[in-house]
């Protein structure tokens, strides 16, 4: 590896880690501020979630708790939609936004959303790859110049993880538009607090995109270090 490649790719590692964690103390203000505002009509956020499902004619997803803070997420395997502490009996704006983002997942695999489809299929590869990937990686670095077949291979696993994190971001955005299109026709959100609920899905939302640029970043530094080698 040259030496004038090794600043170019701490400045991008120390930009993202820089833009991570901005955009990580954004969404939590951003919490704290929408969790204060409530909805108006006093539906918490399992009550929005519930509604949400059947105005879908979705009957076979159970919404229920989950302990811990922004651990909101549907899992298509229980058909569960699984709403923290701060949102499941919150009657807030910002409750009623992640739960409605939540049971935008539920809707796309009722309808077979085709990047979430995707998605699915490509989690028991990623999951695999992300046991083994470190140790692939490290491996590929000792053995760089003698056997770089290893550092390849590891390459082309954590590409998997990249592949991964681009396909969450269609999958992410059009949860939150099926949610926030659905908020205002239901009147959940009106004139004056659809704002707020549109500012903070999009706020999640840029957690997202970051992790998928981190992501690349990290892919592309390995990759320079595999075109850099001693032959």
């Amino acid at each position: 590896m040259t030496t004038a490649m090794i600043p170019i790719q701490w400045i991008i590692f120390i930009g993202v880690a820089i833009l991570s964690w901005l955009v990580q103390m954004n969404l939590q203000n951003k919490f704290k501020k929408y969790s204060k505002v409530p909805t108006g009509n006093g539906m918490t956020g399992a009550d929005v979630a519930r509604k949400m499902l059947q105005d879908n004619g979705i009957y076979d997803v159970t919404v229920t708790h989950t302990p811990g803070r922004l651990t909101d997420h549907y899992n298509p395997l229980d058909k569960t939609v699984n709403l923290s502490d701060g949102v499941y009996n919150s009657a807030s704006i910002m409750a009623a936004a992640v739960a409605a983002h939540e049971c935008g997942h539920a809707v796309q695999h009722a309808r077979a959303y085709a990047p979430l489809t995707l998605r699915s299929k490509l989690v028991p590869v990623v999951s695999f790859s992300s046991n083994i990937l470190s140790w692939v990686l490290l491996a590929g670095i000792l053995l760089i110049n003698s056997f770089p077949q290893v550092l390849l291979a590891g390459i082309i696993l954590f590409a998997l993880t990249t592949l991964f994190s681009f396909i969450t971001l269609p999958v992410e955005i059009n949860a939150s538009q099926r949610a926030l299109v659905w908020l205002s026709n239901a009147g959940i959100t009106n004139v004056y607090n659809h704002k707020q609920a549109e500012d903070a899905l999009r706020s999640a939302a840029y957690t997202y995109v970051v992790a998928a640029l981190s992501s690349l970043a990290t892919l592309i530094y390995y990759v320079m270090i595999f075109l850099n080698r001693r032959d």
